[in-house]
């Protein structure tokens, strides 16, 4: 770890409080740019324009649309991860305010995506700029990912390591709420769904078709009795199960189903494999239907935004970072030198592109980020803006507490 002197720490957040407001106003730009459904492209452009103004070396969009900032040369590595894409609005009507002008109140910022995940790229862009004006990224490449995250956890981290810019980094940072803390790691998904085929007919003479809908009832009531039998992990926690939607085709409301899919969210803990998710929901089919009802994994292959495709199985293994790792204590001492008081390092209950980085890729990765995952996706999608402004000063001193 590289001493940091107080001169140093006095400098960077003197600097800090001198752009204070150029970090909030920031933040209300981007977050008042609407990037649902994956298009980040508008939203990219004023994240790009921010980091030109602070003299990134390198600042483009890559292939699939993700905006990538460059600072450096050296040798090792560091990617700073914020997904700027969000989920829609919902009902206007239950906004007490319009979502992407958002509103400020008793120091608290509301808007959509200010927590979920707007939130981290302020601190990161003006973050890195000050560590390398600071000479704190000595023999360090560190690279800003501002990437669509909400369509398919992972999927623009696997691009950045195997299609564009081909970079595998030695570190990663990921900006999703942590309220503020240093989080290691999460629970794994994989998305299912069960199709049923059954046999239309009129209503009138139902007993001529098979209803689909109905071959799914058995399986649905086993998917809300199973999660008790679900695996758990002391740091972790317990696997969960979903049903998450239904589709149903059927040539009118006055018909039968012919085909029903239930689709389904199944978060899974450590000691727990795909093939073995797949089977548990498999046996909830009763024999005399496994003719006629089936489980599929997903897969994802939709085009982003720039009519980029990259293909991939819907599975997101768990992970973890280990507690005594260098990353992990990197990140509690960059806390401490920011004034938090001490906290031991968490985990997220939701999902995020660690899923890849240390999921798939295994390279070591931490979370830090200001805001709350439980306003996540809410309409009080909202974060403190003094945590916005302070989580800067973590992102500076990073590559420093791993040199």
């Amino acid at each position: 770890m590289k001493e940091i002197s107080q001169s140093t720490l006095q400098a960077l957040q003197e600097r800090i409080a001198n752009q204070r407001a150029d970090i909030i106003q920031f933040l209300r730009d981007i977050v008042a740019i609407p990037s649902m459904d994956s298009k980040i492209g508008p939203v990219g452009e004023r994240i790009a324009a921010e980091m030109r103004k602070l003299g990134y070396d390198e600042v483009r969009f890559d292939v699939m649309g993700n905006i990538l900032g460059r600072i450096g040369n050296g040798p090792r590595t560091m990617v700073f991860d914020s997904h700027i894409d969000t989920v829609g609005i919902g009902d206007p009507a239950e906004w007490s305010f319009d979502p992407f002008e958002g509103k400020l109140e008793d120091g608290i910022f509301y808007g959509r995506g200010a927590c979920d995940e707007k939130n981290s790229t302020p601190g990161m862009v003006y973050g890195l700029a000050l560590a390398r004006d600071l000479g704190l990224l000595e023999g360090w490449t560190v690279y800003y990912f501002g990437n669509m995250e909400e369509w398919c956890d992972g999927i623009a981290p696997n691009s950045f390591v195997e299609v564009d810019p081909k970079v595998r980094p030695d570190f990663i940072v990921i900006g999703e709420p942590t309220k503020m803390n240093v989080y290691r790691g999460h629970k794994g998904r994989i998305e299912l769904r069960v199709v049923a085929k059954g046999r239309s007919a009129h209503a009138a003479n139902n007993h001529l078709g098979e209803n689909a809908i109905y071959m799914l009832l058995p399986v649905i009531a086993g998917i809300r009795d199973l999660e008790p039998s679900l695996g758990d992990d002391p740091f972790l926690g317990h696997g969960k199960i979903t049903v998450s939607d239904l589709h149903v085709q059927t040539p009118s409301i006055n018909a039968v189903p012919n085909e029903a899919i239930l689709y389904i969210d199944r978060r899974m803990t450590f000691g727990e494999t795909k093939e073995a998710a797949i089977a548990q929901v498999e046996a909830l089919i009763p024999p005399e239907l496994r003719e006629k009802v089936r489980v599929e994994a997903l897969f994802y292959d939709e085009p982003s935004y720039t009519g980029f495709v990259f293909p991939v199985d819907k599975y997101f293994p768990a992970w973890a970072t280990a507690e005594d790792h260098p990353l992990v204590q990197a990140g509690l001492r960059a806390r401490r030198l920011i004034g938090l008081p001490d906290a031991p390092a968490g985990k997220w209950n939701f999902s995020t592109n660690g899923v890849y980085w240390a999921g798939k890729a295994g390279i070591p990765c931490i979370g830090f980020g200001p805001g709350d995952e439980e306003t996540a996706h809410t309409v009080r999608d909202s974060v403190s803006i003094e945590d916005v402004v302070q989580s800067t000063a973590f992102y500076a001193l990073m590559p420093a507490m791993m040199s």
